[in-house]
């Protein structure tokens, strides 16, 4: 990831981000997989061309993805939930069940991400799923209704990517041993990329004072990103659900923003960012846009695949923290 910007020039003028992507984004992070297979529809109603591959199924697009580029074209991969949707209080329909009863296999994320899964399961006979955040160490959540639970964002993390990588490769190689060759190698390619980003967003966030690593969202949805890049959080509320912001959330935000003298805040593609505005107007914090989390955006959207997600959302905090910073 080049850094398009230096300390005493940011964001003189605006920052386009196709620019950054056009210039620096790896032609591979548009590609499903090594291999340069098709761009799998992650979220359909129609019926796949299967051609006798076996079919997988995830919870949600950001994992469709990441199958999709260690499966290459040797499985199905499709997610349950579409693009855009709010995967956390998700509510399956027939045809989600009817999909599900005809997979070979179902990967999920787990740590109470999808609180509708167990019963989803439930209603699927003899399919096997797989958790893929085995093997990360959870960031219990501090307060509120979720207190003491594992915060569920751990894919947020290109260093837990990492590890979502190696389960679906054990998973894959299990279900079909005899591309074991294929989906060890695309695994690895991939997580190859994944490492460069890690080291990417690391050297990018050192341009940031320390004073002002303070990563303020709607949904606390980035705990591993900050614990990895020594960075802080605060949020409107931990899990995104059934609830919008209330005064009181505002009103705590407002008082952490000020207290810090944070100088950018963000919210997330698939929530109502009408309260974080507020924040900004109230603090005059600068709000730096919406990032995504939950799930990819379509093919002409900003975040078709997670390594451009990662990418436009490292982009997007580094450059929202130094603006910020220079406007003070």
């Amino acid at each position: 990831m080049q850094v398009l910007f230096s300390r005493s020039t940011v964001f003189a003028s605006s920052l386009a981000l196709g620019v950054w992507f056009t210039g620096c984004a790896a032609p591979e992070a548009t590609s499903p997989s090594p291999e340069g297979a098709e761009t799998a529809d992650l979220a359909t109603d129609q019926p796949a061309d299967t051609d006798g591959k076996k079919k997988v199924l995830t919870t949600f697009t950001v994992l469709a993805d990441m199958a999709q580029n260690v499966a290459g074209d040797r499985l199905v991969v499709e997610s349950i939930t579409r693009i855009g949707a709010e995967i956390h209080g998700y509510e399956p329909t027939p045809s989600d069940i009817a999909k599900a009863q005809d997979a070979d296999l179902i990967l999920y994320n787990g740590m109470g991400l999808e609180r509708w899964f167990e019963q989803f399961l439930g209603s699927v006979q003899d399919v096997p799923s797989v958790v893929l955040t085995e093997g990360i160490e959870p960031i219990p959540i501090a307060e509120g209704p979720y207190s003491d639970k594992p915060n569920p964002h751990a894919w947020m993390s290109p260093q837990n990517a990492l590890v979502y990588v190696e389960n679906i490769r054990l998973a894959f190689v299990a279900l079909d041993p005899e591309n074991a060759d294929r989906y060890n190698a695309n695994a690895a390619a991939y997580s190859e990329q994944l490492s460069a980003i890690d080291q990417d967003l690391e050297s990018d966030l050192e341009q940031v004072a320390e004073n002002r690593r303070y990563l303020v969202s709607c949904e606390g949805a980035f705990s591993y990103l900050a614990r990895d890049y020594d960075m802080k959080e605060i949020y409107m509320w931990p899990i995104n659900a059934e609830q919008q912001f209330t005064p009181k959330q505002v009103k705590n935000v407002i008082e952490a923003v000020e207290t810090n003298d944070v100088p950018t805040i963000f919210c997330e593609s698939t929530v109502n960012d009408e309260g974080q505005k507020q924040v900004a107007q109230t603090t005059g914090a600068r709000f730096g846009g919406n990032l995504y989390v939950d799930s990819l955006s379509t093919a002409d959207g900003p975040v078709p695949t997670f390594l451009e997600l990662l990418e436009y959302d490292a982009l997007t905090i580094t450059n929202g923290l130094l603006a910020g910073s220079n406007a003070r």
